[in-house]
């Protein structure tokens, strides 16, 4: 019996890698890629899998880093993305960092040498016709207008995002609670009724002027090419143009002291006040209210150190204001990738609410399983929420909290997974000493990474054994 094809829209990291996935489990797939015949403004080349921006992949260190886990499962669910990454890997220390042209070329060679795999060069600028019974959108930031129209037209104005505004986040356990407290403006109830839901972290007149001076002397960087005519909206103004407008433009705006008592100096009453508001269900993550910003990595960092409470601050993710094209996915999407309106699509990459290279290959990996498992009759459970590839698909379809535009894209990191069992994380080291300060920190996540590789081979075994019996 023949299995009819999967369509998969886009030839980027997702969509190649979906297609791969898919292919490898039996499912014939089409791979429909517009450039050849229309390009974007930030690629060069027609080759599938090009790297638009950096050719790094980030850290490959699976013993504690996030980013290295999240490859280490890739490879153990054979990952066509990872795996070239590593064959073209060029000197980059402890990160995966690859030759571009020779990446590129190898993963286009690969998938047009799959028996399962065609590749068809066509724009598709509308959603897919209905006996397209099972798409995978894989479009990316760059989705063409008329079909980032197109799903906008379906899903609602609001559901649809060209513009990303991101504040930097910050990990709860970074943040010296000795210096900064809890509480909401004027003790206002939350949706929840807490009425202690920000982070507050208060600076005097010196250290205010001393902050505002960096952020105007701050390295920015500037806008692609192909970003330039973002514009900036006045409710999402980055930091330091907001400090370029008048030295007292902060302080009436997302740094006002107003509503606040700070209880480490009750009778002291606060110049400016930066405010953190929980931005995952776990409480790991903490994001900085109003901090969306064009600061370069280096300066954010520094920059935001000044902040009391914040000296020792680690970064889930830094700032940034670009062109991006992002769905509303934990409202419109299942734990399967799928459209809830229309489950004959499901979406991949970037465009579903993840950030970086990897993640968005590991976003079309499991799009591709899911289609495929679903073409043979067979259900796959998502990967577990221990696992990296299970936390961002958590993140993406749930992970965040309620409210309005409360949902950004994110990289892989430690603060989406589950804290580890009690009891599991060691105390003392080898010489019998207690464990303390960043080496507590390297600890915790050692178990979790372990965990998580533990779980994704148990994962992939699982799945490994279903497509065999069927």
């Amino acid at each position: 019996m023949s299995i009819k094809p999967i369509h998969i829209i886009g030839g980027g990291m997702a969509g190649s890698e979906a297609a791969w996935q898919a292919a490898n489990m039996g499912v014939p797939v089409i791979i429909h890629e517009m450039r050849g015949v229309r390009g974007t403004e930030a690629h060069q080349t027609d080759k599938l899998a090009e790297l638009v921006c950096s050719n790094s992949f980030r850290s490959d260190d699976h013993t504690s880093n996030a980013v290295g886990v999240l490859h280490e499962e890739m490879r153990r669910a054979n990952g066509l993305i990872i795996t070239k990454g590593g064959e073209h890997q060029v000197p980059a220390g402890s990160a995966l960092a690859v030759d571009r042209e020779g990446f590129s070329e190898d993963v286009t060679a690969t998938l047009k040498a799959h028996p399962l795999v065609t590749i068809v060069r066509e724009e598709i600028d509308g959603i897919p016709p209905e006996d397209w019974d099972s798409v995978i959108l894989a479009t990316g930031p760059l989705t063409s207008i008329k079909l980032a129209e197109a799903i906008r037209a379906h899903t609602g104005e609001e559901d649809l995002a060209f513009f990303d505004a991101i504040a930097p986040i910050v990990y709860f356990d970074s943040i010296d609670m000795d210096k900064a407290w809890k509480q909401s403006r004027y003790d206002k109830p939350g949706p929840g009724g807490d009425t202690a839901a920000y982070i507050n972290c208060a600076m005097d007149e010196d250290q205010y002027n001393a902050f505002i001076d960096a952020l105007i002397a701050g390295e920015k960087t500037e806008f692609k090419d192909w970003e330039k005519d973002t514009p900036y909206f006045e409710g999402c103004l980055p930091i330091e143009v907001m400090a370029e407008r008048g030295r007292e433009t902060l302080r009436f705006g997302p740094m006002k002291p107003v509503g606040l008592t700070n209880p480490h100096d009750p009778d002291v009453k606060s110049y400016a006040v930066v405010q953190l508001r929980q931005d995952n269900a776990l409480g790991s993550l903490w994001n900085m209210v109003g901090f969306q910003t064009k600061l370069k990595y280096g300066a954010q960092a520094e920059i935001f150190r000044m902040i009391p409470g914040l000296e020792n601050a680690q970064f889930a993710r830094l700032g940034g204001i670009h062109r991006n094209t992002f769905l509303n996915s934990p409202k419109l999407l299942d734990n399967q990738l799928r459209m809830k309106s229309m489950p004959r699509l499901r979406f991949a990459g970037q465009v579903t609410g993840v950030e970086g290279y990897v993640e968005s290959a590991a976003m079309g990996l499991l799009a591709g399983r899911f289609a495929a498992a679903e073409r043979l009759g067979l259900e796959l459970a998502p990967p577990p929420a221990t696992t990296a590839l299970g936390a961002l698909i958590g993140h993406i379809t749930g992970g965040h909290l309620e409210g309005k535009q409360s949902f950004q894209p994110m990289n892989i990191n430690f603060g989406l997974f589950p804290d580890p069992e009690p009891g599991t994380v060691p105390t003392k080291d080898e010489e019998g000493k207690r464990i303390r300060g960043k080496a507590k920190g390297r600890a915790k996540k050692g178990v979790q990474a372990r965990r998580a590789l533990e779980d994704i081979q148990a994962w992939v075994d699982g799945q490994r054994e279903s497509v065999a019996a069927e």
